[in-house]
Formats: structure tokens, C-alpha cells, sequence
């Protein structure tokens, strides 16, 4: 048996089924599908990738491409599982975990999740930092100052529904591919030793190191989160037909967009090996000395096209992390907070070690950050592959549409191999760290290994759980609640009608709303707040000018009302306007609240709109609010 999400505790709810895919037929089906794993792609190809691929191209030449290839075969089999599990259940993979683990098993999930996104989160800000260095000559310092305003940004974007989105993202995704294919026409790589890349050969130490980076830095842990969520905003049939063509359609989807990231991932690494590995500079692996390189070698155009590529990655790649962190925090813990609030703190938590790194240890030092970002990204790879395995080869949940035996095994295959190479990654670094010196020895011996193996004891734990318990999903407390039965609907009549007064057009159509809602039995309590600083500071003594003005305007309203045969008064509230409101309703023993909503979009609602949700919460009254008229 198939299970649905339950109504109401959609996954991206804000966008859920926000794309119409039914009534079309051929290359217009196709189109409607097309999207969510571009959106995905992104992070296949973000500033965490081009450090490894440079190191790649400059020490091993063409030699380590067939990795790539490997990464985007192990890619495109995750990916659509995380597709399989979001069209058959209806559920992201957070949402699948939360319904499967325990509470306390969740919130680690959570923590190691969000921890995830914040790594992936500071390659992005490293990433914007140097292209804008690059590019402009901006300090690194004021460049991930810059980084924390793209929050409007994403703000923006989402404001403008789903399809609006994706095309921001596929046009960057554009800008990356076209600049790296003109650079491929500047350096000139020789086809037949790129297609001898392709060869598997056998991997020393040195170049196990990188390959180990490469395919922890392509396989990211919060694109699964992220893509099981993303192909939920598809209208589809939920028959098994329906399912069947979307799963069909996804798939095209995902391989089209996942073979696009491959080839910009093959251009890093094929631009190091002929830029640099051809001329003998083997030891390339900043981002910075490949930019110099190219203005040494090609002049100007190169390295333009190089640092354009990295901003346009570094800026997609931060809108979809920012979009899997709503999905985490709502799957795993059930909660919801304003998207730009989520942004803005997951940022924030990212720049920090950023700023401090360039303060105390110099920019020279982001290149080693970025590379620990990889490892700290390679620790949450396991507990998001190993339950999406678990979930998508269910029969009892998945129905027919459960994993087949040999893309199970394979799957697994590709999980033992990930997971060990990232282990061993992390434990290099570890001993690494504690080679260093003596306090940081005593830093890894008592406070690293210990998380870390606390760390491995959970991943065991989550592969071990769905063996062993075979027991029914746990039970989810929805955000909304469950639908009561409806069984009094009689009118209901309101006493005294608080309505707020601004003085602009919206008054007219508020006084009418709450005129509609009580008729001539109803008492008026016309509200407004006067905000200047004397009101702020004063406030009800205060007589200026200003305050003067509003109380004249608002007894001629009351008086107004009076004279038309309604009860009505005039209430001044003073300072802030949420709190002055809320008074005034306690105050007043108000029963029914109108509000006029100034209308505004994007960047104006997080300065103007605020006082709406705030009174909302403050009272416990109903609040109609009005929008202004369109003309």
C-alpha cells in the first residue's frame, strides 16, 4: 500500500503541487517536469567542487576524469531514489526519517543536518568572497559581508513562485557553462588524453586522496533532502500510471540536469590539466592561484570568465542550500519559521568561522576552510543515503514501485564505497590535526575523537534500526493539527469592532469590511498610533503637530459614523504600532479586529509589513486584514 502525506504537513508546502503537469502530452510534458533537478545540480558544481577538481587537473592531468564519471553514476542513483521516495509517499526525506526513527534519533539527524548545510553554506560564502575579489578587486572581508544580503535575494525569488526560481537558477547555471566553455576554447586540451581519462587506472596515495575528495565533495548529502522535496511541486495523477510517468519524467529530469553538472565539473578539471599540469604548475589546488595562473598564461579573458563562473555558482548554489534547511528543520522537528529568518541565521552561523579565519589566520587561509567544510559535509553523507536506501526499498510502503533487488544492491555497493572513503577521509584529517602539534593532539584526543565516534555508533544505529523494527511509522504530530468535526456553524455576532485608521486609501475599504461584519448593532472603535519620536518617548503627553493632526482626523471619522446612525469612538494609541494596538484591543474589551495591509512585496514587507503578524500574535481576537485595491 502507497502512502500519501497526510493533507496539510506538505513538504515546501508554500509551493506544493504549484506546478501543473496534467492535460499535457509530449515535449510540454517534458517541460513541466524539468526543474527540480537543475535546482539540485547546483550543488554538483558549487566552489567546494573546484578545489578538487583543480587539485585533480593540476597534479594528475586528465588521469582522474573517470572519478568524476564515477561520482555522477553513484549521483544520478541516489538522486532518483530521492525522486522515487518523494512521487510514491509524498514525503521528503526528513519527513520519511521522522516517521521511521525515534524523537532523539531525529533531532540529531536534524543537528547533523543543519551542521551539513551550514559546511555547504561557508564554501558558498568562500566561493562569492574570492569571485568578487577576482572580479572587482573587493577585499575578502567586505565579500562575505556582501553574501549576507543575498537573503532578499531568495526572499525575492520565492515571492515569485517556483518556475521564477528555477529559471534564476538555470540561467546561472548558463552563465557557469558558457564561461567554461569559452575557456575551453582559450586553452585548448587535447580530446584524445581527455578521453584516456575516462580509463580507469590504479590510484597511489596521493591521488586516492583526491579522488576520496572529489566524490565526497559531488555526492551532497542535503541534494537528497532536497530533491525527495522539490519534485512535490508537481500537480500529478496519484494513480499507479500517474506515478509511473512522473517517475519517467523525473528521471529525464535528473539526467539531463546531473550529466550538465558533470561536463562543468570535467571543464574545472580539464582547464587545470591543460593550464596548468601541461606548463608544470602541479601544485594548484587554491582558487585564487588558478585565477593567477590564467592572467599569466591567457591574459584577461580567461580569468574573467573563471571568477564570473565561481560568483554565478557560489550564488545558486546558496539559494537551493537555503531551501534544504527549510525542508530539514519543518521534516525532522516539525518547525516552521519565516524562510527569510531561517536564511538570515544559517548565514550568519556561516560567516562567522569565515570572518574569524580571515582575521586571525588571514585570507591565504579560506582555501584550507573550504577543504574542511568538504570534510564536515563528508561526516553527514552516511545518515542521508542509508535511510533513503531503507525507505525507497520498503514493499510494504513503497508498494510496486520499491527498489528492485539489483538497483539495491547496487545502491548499497555505492553506499559501503562512499561511506567508507568519506571515513577515511575524515579519520586522515583527524590524524592529521593531531600531528600538528600538542594542543591540538589534546584537542583531538579529547573532545574530536570522541564526537566522532559518538558520531559512527549513530550512523551504525540508523543502519541497523529499520532491520530490526519492523514496526508501523511513528506518529507525527502534524504543525496544523488534525481536521475536528464540524458541528457548529451558527453566525457569529460581534460587540465592539476595533478597525485601524492610517489616513490613507485603505481606510475607506476598512470601515466598509467592518461595517458588513456588525451592521448598526456593533460599537466602532476607530484605532490609529502615532509613531513619532516624541509619541515614542512621551506618549500620551506629547501634543505636537502631528499628533494634533491624526486626533482631529480621527474624530472626524467617528463623528462621521455617528451621523450615518453607528456607535462609534476614537482611540489614539502612541510609540509602537503593535503594541499600542493590543492595548487598545485589551483595553477596549475589543471582540473583532480590521487591519489595512499596505500591499507591499519582497524587500518593502520585511520593513513596513511587519505590524500585521505582530499584532495577530499579540491579541486574541479575529483579525480581518484588507488588502489595498489594484487599479
Amino acid at each position: 500500500m502507497i502512502q500519501q502525506q497526510l493533507h496539510g504537513n506538505h513538504s515546501l508546502g508554500n509551493v506544493h503541487n504549484s506546478v501543473n503537469t496534467e492535460g499535457k502530452t509530449g515535449w510540454r510534458k517534458l517541460l513541466s517536469f524539468l526543474g527540480p533537478a537543475y535546482l539540485v545540480s547546483v550543488g554538483y558544481m558549487d566552489p567546494g567542487n573546484w578545489a578538487t577538481d583543480l587539485a585533480a587537473g593540476s597534479q594528475f592531468g586528465y588521469r582522474l576524469i573517470w572519478v568524476l564519471l564515477l561520482s555522477n553514476m553513484i549521483a544520478l542513483l541516489l538522486q532518483n531514489l530521492a525522486v522515487r521516495l518523494g512521487i510514491v509517499r509524498g514525503l521528503d526525506l526528513a519527513q520519511a526519517s521522522k516517521r521511521s526513527y525515534p524523537r532523539f534519533i531525529n533531532f540529531c539527524l536534524y543537528i547533523l543536518a543543519q551542521i551539513a548545510i551550514i559546511a555547504c553554506d561557508l564554501a558558498e560564502i568562500i566561493g562569492m568572497a574570492i569571485g568578487l575579489n577576482l572580479l572587482f578587486g573587493l577585499p575578502l572581508i567586505w565579500g562575505v559581508s556582501i553574501t549576507l544580503f543575498d537573503t532578499l535575494l531568495l526572499l525575492f525569488l520565492l515571492n515569485k513562485g517556483m518556475r521564477k526560481l528555477e529559471g534564476f537558477i538555470i540561467s546561472l547555471i548558463f552563465i557557469v557553462g558558457l564561461a567554461f566553455l569559452a575557456q575551453m576554447f582559450i586553452v585548448k586540451p587535447d580530446v584524445i588524453d581527455i578521453a584516456k581519462g575516462f580509463i580507469p587506472t590504479g590510484l597511489n596515495n596521493q591521488s586516492l586522496y583526491i579522488a576520496i575528495g572529489i566524490i565526497g565533495a559531488t555526492v551532497m548529502p542535503h541534494n537528497l533532502y532536497l530533491h525527495s522535496s522539490l519534485v512535490q511541486t508537481r500537480k500529478i495523477d496519484h494513480t499507479e500510471e500517474g506515478i509511473k510517468t512522473a517517475i519517467r519524467f523525473n528521471f529525464w529530469d535528473t539526467t539531463i540536469a546531473l550529466n550538465l553538472a558533470f561536463l562543468v565539473n570535467s571543464a574545472i578539471l580539464i582547464l587545470a590539466a591543460s593550464a596548468f599540469f601541461g606548463r608544470g604548475y602541479h601544485e594548484v589546488a587554491e582558487i585564487q592561484d588558478a585565477h593567477k595562473l590564467l592572467t599569466n598564461i591567457f591574459g584577461k579573458l580567461a580569468p574573467a570568465l573563471f571568477a564570473i563562473a565561481l560568483i554565478a555558482s557560489g550564488q545558486s548554489s546558496t539559494v537551493t542550500g537555503t531551501l534544504a534547511g527549510q525542508i530539514i528543520m519543518e521534516g525532522h522537528l516539525n518547525l516552521r519559521i519565516a524562510p527569510w529568518l531561517r536564511r538570515l541565521l544559517t548565514r550568519i552561523l556561516a560567516i562567522v568561522p569565515a570572518f574569524f579565519t580571515i582575521l586571525y589566520a588571514g585570507e591565504q587561509a579560506l582555501g584550507k576552510l573550504l577543504i574542511l567544510s568538504q570534510v564536515i559535509l563528508s561526516l553527514q553523507l552516511g545518515f542521508a543515503i542509508i535511510p533513503l536506501i531503507h525507505f525507497t526499498s520498503d514493499k510494504k510502503r513503497m508498494g510496486n514501485f520499491a527498489t528492485k533487488m539489483p538497483l539495491k544492491i547496487l545502491a548499497w555497493i555505492f553506499a559501503v564505497l562512499i561511506v567508507g572513503l568519506n571515513v577515511r577521509l575524515v579519520i586522515q584529517e583527524i590524524n592529521t590535526w593531531a600531528a600538528a602539534s600538542p594542543g591540538s593532539a589534546n584537542l583531538v584526543h579529547y573532545l574530536i575523537s570522541p564526537i566522532a565516534g559518538a558520531v559512527g555508533l549513530l550512523l551504525i544505529y540508523v543502519f541497523l534500526r529499520p532491520l530490526f523494527y519492523k514496526r508501523t511509522d511513528q506518529r507525527v504530530y502534524v504543525p496544523h493539527g488534525i481536521a475536528n468535526v464540524l458541528d457548529n456553524l451558527e453566525a457569529v455576532h460581534y460587540n465592539n469592532i476595533g478597525v485601524t485608521i492610517d489616513f490613507s486609501k485603505n481606510d475607506q475599504d476598512c470601515i466598509r469590511h467592518a461595517l458588513m461584519q456588525g451592521g448598526k448593532k456593533a460599537h466602532y472603535t476607530l484605532i490609529h498610533v502615532v509613531e513619532t519620536a516624541g509619541a515614542r518617548y512621551y506618549g500620551k503627553q506629547v501634543m505636537d503637530n502631528e499628533t494634533q493632526s491624526d486626533v482631529n482626523n480621527l474624530n472626524k471619522y467617528a463623528s462621521t459614523l455617528v451621523n450615518l446612525g453607528y456607535k462609534a469612538e476614537a482611540k489614539i494609541g502612541y510609540g509602537s504600532p503593535a503594541a499600542s494596538i493590543a492595548e487598545i484591543i485589551n483595553q477596549s474589551k475589543i471582540d473583532f479586529l480590521v487591519m489595512g495591509s499596505h500591499g507591499h512585496k519582497t524587500i518593502k514587507d520585511l520593513i513596513f509589513g511587519t505590524t500585521v503578524d505582530s499584532v495577530r500574535h499579540m491579541v486574541n481576537v479575529p483579525v480581518l486584514v484588507i488588502k489595498p485595491q489594484r487599479k
